[in-house]
């Protein structure tokens, strides 16, 4: 399954001199800074940085790469856990539980099990792509638009479950969420809920809306508190609490391994990617979790799950970039554009004539993971310390950087303007009680859903029988069954067996 002798030259590549490790480090600074940062995604800091790879031989261009890529995967739950805003959309799930942990005083403790869970789903993701590169990259060919269909009907049903106190507010607020994902022009041709502008033609930017809606309507909720935290002992920066937290994550294993399989599997479907992996993850652990209602009122099992199956997404992406030369989201684009950059196509061709180089990238990964660590830890106390920073400054500092910063993706005012539209429905949806997350998991699944629904319609030729025909597809609806009802039929013996 490994070729020892490409194992070894891989090994030789990258521990013959230091050289390559002087480029890692600089790539996860760079990629923690842009993913702590709302609004700059890590494929803008990638593409932002592609230009200086035309002066580095391949290897040193994909560690530089892959290290923007770790560092951004971690770098995204700093803000989602200090003030509410995903850094990246992978980070949804990770603000759950993350920021209540942060009103609680506990954003030490959280944002170590974040650091934690990411750098140990490094490791495990890159593992598995070590050791089955090439079966991943069968399986991925055989993926179609009816598995991805399938995949994120998985992630829309988790909706109803994200508002435990009240399912049906929960289901309404994802529908919701939903139709305003369908927004613009659809693959069918159809115009829809424009409203005759052109910008919404390309439907509601995903990113300004959700930053309007966790991040700005929750400062307009705290404009009257003096700190995000009351207690002034409970705002200390604690490098020693960040240390507990580290340790926490590593003190649950299974949760860590399933949030890595679904981010390994999910993230190397092409077009899915990490936003869904971490709510799947998220939400198999909730209801797995012997107290179900803890979470979203900070459980660190939900920062956890979230994290692992982020971060070892990137290990599926690269395996589907490596294995077919097909990127798996906007990172891996950015890295395909890179391969052509060095004369390169990845597929499997690549892995058979340059197997010592595919194994050399997969192993640098374990080093970026260790290193990360290390820089994580440098770099957390520093951004921590926005828990004792006033509320007067921190509001207008907080909505000034999500503006620009949506100003920066959409490049023009749509951008700002959806930050604004949309921090008022999550106000309102606050006020009023029904589920913020479960209308972010809406808008972004939406589009996606309709879209692979549209494919695989087109593909059958309106054949409900096509389904019958992939064995994918039946597994992932089969695993959505027994997530959805698995526990309630367990029971149901359970009870059946004692009478």
């Amino acid at each position: 399954m490994i070729d020892i002798d490409a194992l070894s030259a891989a090994f030789g590549m990258l521990f013959s001199s230091g050289t390559p490790w002087l480029i890692v480090v600089p790539g996860i600074l760079i990629g923690l800074v842009f993913g702590a940062i709302p609004g700059l995604q890590i494929s803008m800091a990638m593409a932002i940085f592609l230009p200086l790879t035309l002066y580095m031989d391949f290897m040193q261009a994909m560690l530089f790469l892959t290290a923007i890529f770790t560092g951004g995967g971690f770098g995204g739950s700093i803000p989602a856990v200090l003030m509410n805003i995903p850094g990246t959309s992978s980070s949804i799930a990770t603000a759950f539980d993350g920021y209540p942990m942060s009103r609680q005083g506990k954003h030490n403790l959280a944002l170590g099990v974040a650091l934690g869970a990411s750098c140990v789903g490094v490791i495990i993701g890159y593992s598995i792509l070590l050791l089955l590169i090439n079966p991943i990259s069968q399986i991925v060919l055989k993926v179609g638009p009816a598995e991805m269909a399938a995949v994120i009907l998985w992630g829309i049903t988790l909706i109803g479950g994200l508002r435990s106190g009240s399912p049906l507010k929960g289901l309404i607020s994802g529908l919701v969420g939903l139709l305003i994902g369908t927004i613009g022009y659809s693959e069918a041709g159809v115009t829809r809920g424009t409203f005759g502008s052109p910008h919404l033609l390309d439907g509601v930017p995903v990113i300004p809306a959700m930053i309007g809606m966790f991040a700005a309507s929750e400062l307009f909720r705290l404009v009257n508190n003096d700190y995000l935290v009351e207690d002034s002992e409970a705002r200390k920066v604690s490098v020693r609490q960040i240390l507990a937290g580290f340790r926490s994550a590593l003190t649950h294993p299974w949760i860590v391994l399933r949030g890595s399989l679904i981010g390994v599997f999910v993230g190397s479907v092409p077009g899915v990617g990490s936003s869904v992996a971490n709510l799947l993850s998220y939400m198999a652990t909730r209801r797995q979790s012997p107290e179900p209602d803890s979470f979203g009122k900070g459980n660190p099992s939900g920062v956890i799950a979230s994290e692992a199956a982020n971060s070892t997404s990137e290990a599926g992406s690269m395996a589907t970039l490596l294995a077919l030369g097909i990127p798996g989201g906007g990172a891996t684009a950015v890295m395909l554009a890179a391969f052509a950059m060095h004369n390169i196509t990845g597929g499997p061709q690549f892995i058979r004539e340059q197997t010592d180089v595919v194994y050399a990238i997969i192993i640098a990964n374990f080093g970026q993971a260790f290193l990360l660590i290390a820089l994580g830890l440098l770099f957390i106390p520093l951004l921590a310390n926005v828990i004792r920073v006033p509320m007067n400054y921190l509001v207008p500092s907080v909505l000034a950087m999500a503006i620009f910063g949506a100003f920066g993706l959409t490049g023009d005012l749509s951008g700002p303007l959806t930050v604004l539209v949309f921090s008022l429905v999550g106000w309102v949806f606050k006020r009023y009680d029904y589920s913020v997350p479960a209308a972010v998991i809406g808008i972004l699944l939406g589009g996606m859903a309709e879209d692979s629904l549209v494919y695989s319609y087109q593909i059958s030729g309106g054949q409900w029988s096509y389904l019958l025909e992939r064995p994918i597809t039946l597994v992932i609806l089969g695993l959505l069954a027994v997530s959805l009802f698995g526990n309630k039929a367990v029971d149901l013996l359970n009870r059946r067996a004692t009478r």
